[in-house]
């Protein structure tokens, strides 16, 4: 059975100022969410999900989505506000105008999921190794299996010099985690973060990192057993949070939920790959230069899809 890769590529762009998900990145005008597809073809995973706001429907066609269903077996769903709320819910969260983080995310996708899954951001770089370690684990367990896995990444290598970056610091005992605590502002020191050193802001207090932290990217692989544990972390997040208007369920959170809770365990595996997104406006000049780099040395071919 082929995995499936859950694209969660519905956020909202406010550090970047756009609709990153489909800016152009490559020398015909790909989008970095073109790459990914592409690593994951190659990769063993045989259908890509996007979960998608709306009102960017129209755009994602034109500029990624309709080039990868041609192919790729492809498909998209919509994230809304709105979604996996009852009418009495929806009154509570009557001042949300944004969706609720990647939890609720992936379960807007949960009906197009069938198989084991990898979820990934829109925004950020993974690097083929991560899908061919994923793709293979994926490819070897069954609908039912309680252990899932994760890449994660060295955090001297997910940095921006750009601004902050938002981040799930890993525990780790004998090759699985042990939790994650959602680290939502690293940076480097410096007033144009040109420093050497890396602050992390949590719960009110500055706390220094070395830099060999394993992250999470949101790089994880599940199988669809995974589904009962999130609906209970989206069950209680609904009971404390409607009325918080910015109030966000998080993937990293869920997951963590579910060895907490003796639900599963998650596999870790790390990359030592070097890590680039589209966080911030001036990161994109930065993106497409990796991209060249990876063009000229013949990781990808000039062009991407043949069609």
């Amino acid at each position: 059975m082929k995995p499936t890769l859950l694209v969660l590529a519905a956020g909202m762009g406010s550090r970047y100022g756009g609709v990153k998900q489909i800016d152009a990145v490559g020398k015909n005008d790909e989008c970095l969410l073109d790459f990914a597809a592409y690593d994951a073809k190659k990769c063993g995973f045989g259908k890509v999900v996007y979960i998608i706001r709306k009102d960017i429907e129209k755009d994602f066609r034109e500029r990624l989505f309709d080039r990868v269903a041609r192919n790729f077996n492809a498909e998209y769903v919509f994230q809304t506000p709105t979604a996996l709320l009852s009418e009495s819910e929806q009154k509570q969260a009557a001042e949300r105008t944004k969706p609720w983080g990647t939890i609720h995310a992936v379960l807007c996708a949960k009906e197009a999921i069938h198989e084991p899954f990898a979820v990934i951001n829109a925004d950020d770089y993974y690097g083929r190794a991560a899908f061919e370690t994923l793709g293979d684990y994926l490819s070897s367990i069954n609908n039912d299996c309680t252990e899932h896995a994760m890449v994660g990444y060295i955090l001297g290598n997910t940095m921006s010099r750009n601004g902050s970056v938002s981040r799930g610091v890993a525990q780790t005992e004998g090759g699985y985690l042990k939790s994650i605590v959602e680290n939502t502002k690293i940076y480097y020191t410096g007033e144009h973060f040109e420093g050497n050193e890396i602050i992390s802001e949590l719960d009110g207090k500055t706390v220094p990192m070395t830099g060999k932290e394993t992250v999470s990217m949101n790089l994880f692989g599940f199988s669809p057993k995974a589904f009962e544990g999130f609906e209970e972390y989206w069950a209680n997040f609904k009971k404390t949070s409607l009325a918080l208007p910015k109030a966000e369920a998080l993937l990293p959170v869920a997951a963590s939920d579910i060895i907490k809770n003796g639900e599963g365990k998650i596999k870790v595996f790390t990359s030592d790959e070097s890590w680039f997104g589209m966080t911030y406006p001036e990161d994109k000049q930065v993106v497409k230069d990796e991209i060249a780099k990876k063009i000229a040395a013949g990781y990808y071919p000039e062009k991407l899809w043949e069609k």
